[in-house]
This record gives C-alpha cells, structure tokens and sequence, in this order.
C-alpha cells in the first residue's frame, strides 16, 4: 500500500527573504521519504545548496517560433508589416529574419506569406531535470532568458514531482515556490497541502505577506508563517505577530538574523547542517511547528 502523500509550498512576497535557505534547511530535518522541487524557475538556487546530480535531462516545449524559410522568401515585406510584435525585420540581403525573443508564436505571419515562406517551429523554452541529492530526489528547471512561460514550467515541474513520490512511494513533496503572486506562484499553489509563507519584519514584507495570504485564502490553501531575521526591527515583528493572530494564521516560527546563514552559504551546506547556531535551532523548532500542521490534517 502507498503511503499518504503530504505537499508542503515555501512561498515569498519577494526575492531575497531566505525562502529557498529554509527550504534547503527543512528538506535536511524532515524525515519522512521526500521528494523535492524547485519551482523558482526563473532564478532557481535551491542546487546551489544541495549539489544535485542530474540524471535526467528534458527539453520544455512551450508555444511555436517563427523561422523563415530563406530559400523561398522573396523580402516582399509582408510579414515585417503584420507582426504587432517587431519580431520580423528586412535584412539586407532582401530576406526576412524572425527574432526568436520578440516572437510571441501568433502565426499571422506564416497565414499570410504570399510564398509560405514562413513556417512554425516548437518552441524550446528551457530545460527540466531530475536530479538526485543527499536528501533525496529533486526535480528542478531553467527557462531561457527571455521566455514567458513560467507558469507552465512550474506545472511542469509539480506534476513531475508528484509522478516521481507516487513512483518512489515518497510521504513528502517539498517545493521552494517562486516569489511574488503571479501565474508562476498560482501554478505553484495547486496541489498543495500546506503554504509557509517566509517574511521580513519590514513595511514592504508585511504588504507582500498580506498579498500572499490573500492568494492563500483565495485558493482555500491553509498556510502559516515564519518571520526571518525577526530580531532586526522588533516593533515590526510584533505588527506581523497581531496581523497573523487578528487573521486566524499560525506563526510557525521566528527565526534570528544569524552570520552562520551566510558562513553556511558560502559553505553550500544548510544552515542545520553548519552546526549549533541561533537559526538552527530556531530552524528546528520551525520544522517540528510545520510538521505538526502538515500531518495532522
């Protein structure tokens, strides 16, 4: 018999909160079977903590891109008309060129070449891997610089996730969100069973947590909170503190600013990892916090 499965999201209101620094943290004190996934795809990092091994490697083929047959274009200039992206230009030698960053996949131009000089190729948008770690197997992804589809990587990436802990029989799926509350953050929302919403005490991280349960609650997601660096503006810490007991949300954990954070970076080890610090502790207590509200529902 399977076991239950269990999705725990590491979100963020914004890059640089220490999101994916706790999600490394948590995947090393959990220890339940677990699969992880980093679904930061446009600026993942989570590899720079946990040294994965890839051992599967996959295009991902979003959309179509339009490529110019040379041999049949005759530069009539069609195309670099129609195209309400600038993704077309005459060059000089009387041809057209399609550049893959502008092109947005429409087709108008391919529909209305006079010589069907224009054809419509998948579009390669970035890579997806499978990679195993020393906490286990991890799925994680690059989007090319300049591509737009995030939102269907991240789903990309979930669904694999999930697919590899129903293979492995893994009681844990582990996933370092992007940041924000854009299609990336809401493709990475669906599925899971709890949020650990990761916040500063400042005026701009008590905004960007207040978007992030509204996006919570939205979804019908249950989530709690963990305020890092909590000692840096104490006065804040306890704004965030009333607005998470005034709403009905568990505050899972306060973590301290700690020099061992960035010693450990530097170290591309976890936090838990580098010994008995402040934030490792405070780390532990975190986990056994969210543990508690994962598995009891």
């Amino acid at each position: 018999m399977s076991r239950p499965r269990k999705e725990l999201l590491i979100l963020s209101g914004k890059g640089g909160t220490g999101k994916t620094s706790i999600t490394a943290s948590l995947a090393h004190l959990a220890s339940e079977p677990r699969v992880l996934a980093d679904c930061d795809v446009d600026a993942s990092d989570l590899h720079l903590v946990l040294s994965p091994t890839v051992e599967q490697e996959h295009e991902f083929v979003s959309g179509v891109k339009a490529r110019v047959l040379e041999e049949l274009c005759t530069g009539c200039g069609t195309c670099e008309e129609l195209c309400q992206f600038e993704a077309i230009s005459i060059t000089p030698e009387g041809t057209a060129r399609a550049d893959d960053l502008n092109c947005e996949g429409c087709g108008v131009c391919a529909h209305f070449c006079p010589e069907s000089a224009i054809e419509l190729d998948p579009a390669r948008c970035g890579k997806w891997f499978i990679s195993s770690t020393r906490f286990g197997p991890m799925v994680h992804a690059r989007l090319k610089p300049g591509e737009e589809n995030s939102g269907k990587l991240v789903a990309l990436v979930k669904r694999k996730a999930s697919e590899l802990a129903e293979e492995l029989d893994k009681e844990l799926i582990l996933v370092d969100g992007p940041p924000g509350i854009g299609c990336p953050v809401i493709a990475s929302i669906s599925g899971a069973h709890l949020v650990l919403a990761v916040t500063e005490p400042t005026q701009s991280g008590m905004h960007d947590l207040d978007r992030v349960m509204g996006l919570t609650r939205h979804f019908k997601v249950p989530a709690c909170v963990c305020i890092n660096k909590w000692d840096l503006n104490q006065e804040m810490t306890r704004q965030i503190e009333r607005y998470c007991r005034d709403n009905g949300i568990p505050l899972a954990g306060l973590i301290p600013f700690d020099q061992a954070v960035t010693e450990a970076q530097i170290q591309g080890v976890c936090v838990t990892e580098a010994g008995q610090t402040p934030s490792a502790q405070a780390l532990r207590e975190l986990w056994q916090e969210v543990r508690g509200l994962l598995f009891s529902g």
